[in-house]
């Protein structure tokens, strides 16, 4: 977890890499649309990762831990960007339920998951609704995460901090 350009990306790649060596699922859960500043980052995503990766594009997270399966280590990146996505469809309820399950499935899995999310919850209060929700929700989200996982880590300015 960590900010926007704070380098959580690229430890997320380092961290999943040791775990995967060459056999690591990249699960993408950007929705691109015409945005051309996301495109550009996402292909320097792509740049970035090793050819022996493979990708699937997920903004249904139920089928991934079946995807993950014959993997050595799974990277999905972002939780941030899967919320944006789908909350204003279904609501935060629906978002949790849907996340939840997603960790149910992947914790029967013998292939170890790094999650990649934005800490948006360090700033203030937003003025409209919507970024309101988005922030509760994905704050949400983040905790679930972190209660599921082995290990968290924070990055600010480049540098990953284990704080579990």
């Amino acid at each position: 977890m960590g900010g926007a350009r704070s380098g959580k990306s690229l430890l997320a790649e380092r961290m999943v890499g040791d775990l995967g060596g060459g056999r690591v699922l990249y699960v993408a859960t950007a929705i691109l649309g015409d945005d051309p500043d996301l495109r550009r980052r996402v292909d320097l995503h792509r740049e970035r990762r090793p050819a022996g990766w493979g990708t699937v594009e997920a903004g249904d997270l139920s089928q991934v831990p079946e995807e993950a399966r014959s993997w050595e280590a799974a990277l999905l990146d972002s939780l941030t960007l899967w919320v944006s996505a789908l909350l204003p469809s279904v609501g935060e309820e629906e978002t949790l339920r849907r996340f939840d399950g997603f960790l149910d499935e992947a914790s029967t899995l013998q292939t170890p998951f790094v999650l990649g999310s934005d800490e948006v919850g360090l700033g203030v209060v937003p003025e409209g609704e919507a970024v309101r929700a988005f922030r509760d929700a994905l704050g949400l989200v983040n905790q679930r995460a972190a209660a599921a996982a082995a290990e968290v880590h924070l990055c600010v300015a480049g540098v990953g901090i284990r704080i579990k």
